[in-house]
């Protein structure tokens, strides 16, 4: 089926960034996975073609696109490349950026958006801690106030780009009698005297993206730090969450359809018992099913994503994008795995990575049992 939602434009984008993929990252993606991290020279590049400020406005050096298929098109094409690709970069422009744009004063965005927007200043977002999860409401790192400064103390974990950041935005508790109402949200700079950074994360997957815990002690910002209103920082991040969840989405099912068209090749080429093991009835079957569920899953996914670039989508669509993407993810790939056979085990073949990388996709940015909550909630249960 014709997907409708990209014009003309959208396409010529496209070609831009897997002209630059094709270029630059697919030869070298073996070195990112042994360096388990995005080289400074990635985002640079990334930076200088105008891929990594899409939302931000022309007058702080961004595209000033506004149209968030131009974000789902640059998602779609990181994910065919490998699922960490779309993590690290969504995580800088679709979840952490939106931030600094939507909520961030005139100085913050003079101050940051022209390196976030060419690859010179990196992005993280400190939500997850140790004991929280998917429990936002639930943080301990504290923000205090200490005269004309703010004083943070606490840590983080599971953040993506988290060891190569140069800004992280970070959800701190600032008064601890409201609960989920007194968290803020602070800019907090690499270079800030008393942040650090934990090792490197040992993943099961998603070897090429940089996860780590972060460090706050006695970290000392001020007022021109704070991004948003005070003790708004919870609302703020349940706006973005939608966001977020879509643009996981979107990557979820671009990967998975990626994978199941090379492993269609592989079952053409694949002999066994004197015939190619698609030909089998079992296995035809198997991937006529596995073709139409990444397809639904792609239109119900684009009708998001067009709901999103006219500002209509809703919290719970969203969750219902990022469940079902994961959950179809998950089982497409099991089967390309199966489908091919030993081989399928294998690290040296993309099946195999593809497979490890995408089990972690039904657990972050809420995980699937949350999104099944927020369903319900929805259907009035």
């Amino acid at each position: 089926m014709k997907r409708d939602i990209y014009d003309e434009d959208h396409e010529d984008f496209r070609a831009s960034v897997r002209q630059w993929l094709e270029r630059s990252v697919i030869p070298n993606t073996d070195k990112y996975i042994a360096d388990k991290a995005l080289p400074r020279e990635f985002w640079l590049e990334a930076g200088a073609n105008g891929f990594l400020g899409l939302s931000v406005p022309e007058e702080y050096d961004g595209a000033g696109a506004g149209d968030f298929r131009f974000n789902a098109v640059l998602e779609e094409e990181l994910a065919k490349v490998g699922a960490a690709f779309p993590t690290c970069v969504g995580i800088h422009v679709d979840i952490t950026a939106p931030y600094i744009v939507e909520l961030g004063t005139e100085e913050q965005k003079r101050r940051w958006l022209p390196g976030i927007c060419s690859g010179e200043i990196l992005l993280a977002i400190g939500m997850t801690e140790p004991s929280g999860g998917s429990d936002l409401a639930a943080l301990r790192t504290t923000a205090v106030r200490d005269g004309d400064e703010w004083v943070i103390n606490g840590s983080k974990t599971f953040i993506t780009n988290g060891y190569s950041a140069d800004l992280v935005v970070v959800a701190a508790r600032t008064d601890p009698e409201k609960g989920a109402k007194g968290i803020t949200l602070f800019g907090v700079e690499a270079t800030k005297e008393g942040f650090s950074r934990g090792r490197k994360l040992d993943k099961v997957g998603m070897e090429e993206s940089d996860t780590a815990e972060l460090f706050f002690e006695n970290v000392r910002v001020t007022d021109a730090e704070v991004i948003g209103e005070l003790d708004m920082g919870f609302i703020h991040m349940m706006q973005k969450l939608a966001q977020e969840r879509l643009s996981c989405a979107v990557a979820n099912v671009a990967h998975a359809k990626q994978i199941l068209i090379e492993t269609l090749q592989y079952a053409k080429d694949r002999k066994a018992f004197g015939q190619s093991i698609g030909n089998f009835q079992h296995n035809k079957f198997l991937l006529a099913e596995l073709f139409t569920k990444i397809e639904v899953a792609e239109s119900y996914i684009d009708k998001c994503v067009a709901a999103h670039a006219k500002g209509e989508l809703s919290a719970v669509e969203a969750a219902k994008a990022k469940y079902w993407s994961s959950q179809t993810q998950s089982e497409v790939l099991d089967h390309c795995v199966q489908l091919h056979g030993g081989y399928g085990f294998m690290n040296e073949y993309r099946v195999a990575r593809a497979w490890r990388d995408a089990r972690v996709t039904k657990i972050w940015a809420g995980s699937n049992e949350i999104m099944k909550e927020l369903i319900g909630r929805d259907l009035g249960l």
